[in-house]
């Protein structure tokens, strides 16, 4: 029955992280169309002063930050992160437990 269980946080795990990346290349995409249309409104109306690169850049940014938190670059306060820390602490109360019996 824990197998079962254990297999079925496993999948949702699984589940979440799938849609974590999608909605990643959602963002990606959107972000590479309005870019493009922006770099477009730019080279046509005002080419002296290319200001699309604050948007491109700005924007990019935010992207950067969501890639990082669908592909866990920055490990620091995930949900990973947080799960270990719960479990290292409790064993570590087990062990002091344990130690005064």
């Amino acid at each position: 029955m824990e197998t079962t269980n254990q297999e079925y946080e496993r999948y949702q795990k699984a589940s979440k992280k799938v849609k974590e990346i999608k909605g990643f290349y959602s963002h990606l995409t959107v972000y590479f169309l309005v870019i493009s249309v922006l770099t477009f409104i730019n080279l046509k109306y005002t080419p002296e002063y290319i200001w699309v690169i604050w948007s491109a850049a700005g924007w990019g940014i935010g992207l950067l930050g969501h890639a990082s938190k669908a592909y866990d670059w920055v490990p620091f306060f995930g949900k990973d992160w947080e799960e270990k820390q719960i479990k290292k602490f409790m064993e570590e109360e087990n062990q002091q437990k344990n130690k005064f019996q």
